[in-house]
């Protein structure tokens, strides 16, 4: 996918809804695996926040070589009102197209 030898891959990541109306802001090593864990979650037990509103459909991503910097771009995005998010969302995926296919 994105892995390079001899790097490291962090991703921040934005996942919604079927309608868009809820956001979810993550941070993982492995961007694949915890979009089917969200999807998993939607479909089957619904134990987390992501299961319980079907939000698992990725519209924004950033990757990062280390940890600490996802972590601090994650808790910065976390703690913006949500006009803010959808403009750094429409700025990456103007039409809000769901891009989980594209990983």
């Amino acid at each position: 996918m994105f892995k390079l030898t001899g790097t490291h891959n962090y991703f921040v990541y934005i996942v919604t809804n079927r309608n868009r109306s809820v956001l979810y802001i993550g941070v993982t090593n492995d961007l694949k695996r915890r979009l089917y864990e969200h999807k998993f979650d939607s479909m089957n037990e619904k134990s987390h926040f992501t299961g319980k509103y079907n939000i698992f459909y990725l519209i924004y991503w950033e990757k990062f070589e280390y940890i600490e910097h996802a972590i601090d771009r994650e808790t910065e995005i976390k703690g913006w009102v949500r006009k803010q998010k959808d403009k750094l969302i429409s700025e990456f995926n103007p039409e809000w197209n769901f891009l989980n296919e594209e990983i």
